[in-house]
């Protein structure tokens, strides 16, 4: 149970230029001890450069900053873990060789006749990870914990410095719900402890269950602030982008189907028993399951990305021969994975290079590939999707994570495809790019293209699909259509319980 929660920092008229970029006009924000603040906005909105100036990485060209009601200049990181302020990047900065106190204290290690205390340090750090709930020690290797585990070694790192603000941002993205609700306990904790927790999310969920205000932020200005009680999600949408939440999931479910276009038959391999269902032309169907339930591992079947150990798959009635993904590709089929950075995009090349990456051959002549026009379908596919880039020659891996998924979602269009599988589309997305892929979506249904949609926010399957089928321990339990779209019946089908109806 938190303690009533006091003012302990303050920034006002906060402005940061980059070049001819404004990336914060006049902004303020107000921490207080005790309370979990999210941060929110667009991709692009400001979050993340008022948040390295809070932490130092960054100075403002104006503006002030107050810490217990005196003027302070955080000039540097340094100074603001002595001010007690510490950022938990969303990519942790982990040293894998080194223990997990070697890497609490990195820096600012204990010392005795002029030699680090290693049994200090390692009887400091244990103290810390008791209170944290951690189930290593401070001598174990930090490159031989999960990321949940990593991120509690970051946490470990911030109270090493008497850390009273925490700046975590996007913690959750690469957790499991069980991971998820882990770090939601040791959050609660430490906030119940006086640290103020500086939250950045996308996920409403998450800030409403979190955060006692939330901070919105639009194209580099403060919108306000908000207390719990006033966090309705359609009044925050309409906050950061502009526009009700009402225009969000404008969709009409299909009532007709179109022709058969990709024909599951016991498809099977890893964990996935013999799966057969069917995906027609012009409908987006969503397939819905807990993590770990198979729907990833059934996509990348189907895309021959897995080896398959039974089942066939038939496009267009005729049995597709599918060894692997370039198969899929020559057929028509995409698939655009989970992981874009990893698995997807090629970060460090061009929105050329990964837009045209599918079509290189279709585009050369005599070996020799046409760069005009090469550069003339990126220039297509960056206008029809909107993408924020400064233009063909933009680098991937410097853009926004709305941006990126649209620029993966380019080189699947260049195909013209049949059948596209999108495996959680709008992960780590803001809530203004996740509107527009969403568009996009029905826009290629419209087209006649056969949509996959995996993905685990219900809201967003029952949102935008025209029917959803359900996986559980690597087995379809079953589908759902029209009105039966509801939350309570997708989870009855994922879990095996009966979900009574929400009040």
């Amino acid at each position: 149970m938190t303690t009533d929660s006091t003012v302990i920092f303050q920034m006002r008229g906060i402005n940061k230029r980059f070049g001819a970029t404004h990336a914060l006009r006049d902004v303020q924000l107000t921490v207080r001890s005790h309370e979990v603040h999210a941060v929110m906005g667009e991709n692009g909105a400001g979050k993340s450069t008022l948040m390295k100036i809070l932490s130092g990485v960054y100075t403002p060209d104006s503006g002030e900053m107050q810490l217990d009601g005196q003027m302070v200049a955080i000039d540097s990181p340094a100074r603001a873990r002595e001010l007690g302020i510490n950022l938990i990047y969303q990519e942790l900065s982990i040293a894998p060789h080194m223990t997990v106190a070697q890497n609490a204290f990195m820096g600012s290690e204990p010392r005795r006749w002029g030699m680090v205390d290693q049994r200090e340090m390692n009887r400091r750090t244990d103290a810390i990870l008791a209170n944290l709930g951690a189930r290593f020690s401070a001598e174990t290797l930090a490159g031989s914990l999960s990321i949940a585990e990593q991120q509690q070694v970051e946490i470990a790192r911030a109270l090493v410095h008497d850390s009273r603000i925490l700046i975590m941002d996007e913690p959750t993205a690469a957790l499991s719900d069980r991971e998820t609700e882990q770090l939601f306990r040791i959050i609660e904790t430490l906030r119940d402890r006086g640290i103020a927790i500086l939250y950045i999310s996308h996920r409403m969920p998450e800030v409403h269950r979190l955060a006692r205000r939330v901070t919105v932020l639009r194209d580099g200005g403060y919108v306000g602030e908000l207390s719990q009680q006033d966090m309705d999600p359609k009044r925050l949408v309409q906050m950061m982008v502009g526009r009700s939440l009402d225009d969000f999931y404008q969709h009409t479910r299909r009532m007709t189907r179109g022709a058969a276009r990709l024909q599951v038959e016991r498809l099977a391999g890893g964990k996935v028993r013999p799966a057969s269902f069917v995906l027609h032309a012009g409908e987006v169907t969503g397939l819905a399951g807990l993590v770990g339930a198979g729907r990833t591992e059934l996509a990348r079947l189907i895309f021959g990305a897995d080896r398959k150990t039974g089942g066939t798959v038939r496009l267009d009635g005729e049995l597709a021969a599918i060894r692997e993904p370039s198969d899929a590709i020559r057929l028509g089929i995409g698939y655009l994975p989970e992981d874009r950075k990893h698995l997807g995009l090629f970060l460090k090349l061009s929105a050329l290079e990964n837009t045209a990456m599918n079509v290189l051959t279709q585009h050369a002549r005599a070996g020799v590939i046409d760069h005009r026009a090469l550069d003339a379908l990126t220039r297509a596919e960056i206008k029809r999707l909107n993408v924020r880039v400064p233009g063909p020659e933009g680098i991937v891996g410097g853009l926004s994570g709305g941006n990126q998924q649209k620029i993966l979602l380019a080189r699947w269009l260049e195909i013209k495809p049949k059948v596209l599988i999108l495996d959680e589309p709008t992960r780590g997305v803001d809530v203004g790019a996740k509107s527009e892929i969403y568009k996009i979506i029905h826009q290629l249904a419209d087209d006649g293209v056969a949509i996959l949609c995996i993905s685990s926010e219900l809201p967003e399957l029952i949102g935008i699909c025209d029917r959803v089928l359900v996986m559980r321990e690597g087995e379809l339990t079953g589908e759902v259509t029209g009105d039966a779209i509801t939350q309570e019946n997708i989870m009855e089908m994922a879990t095996h319980v009966e979900v009574a109806p929400a009040a």
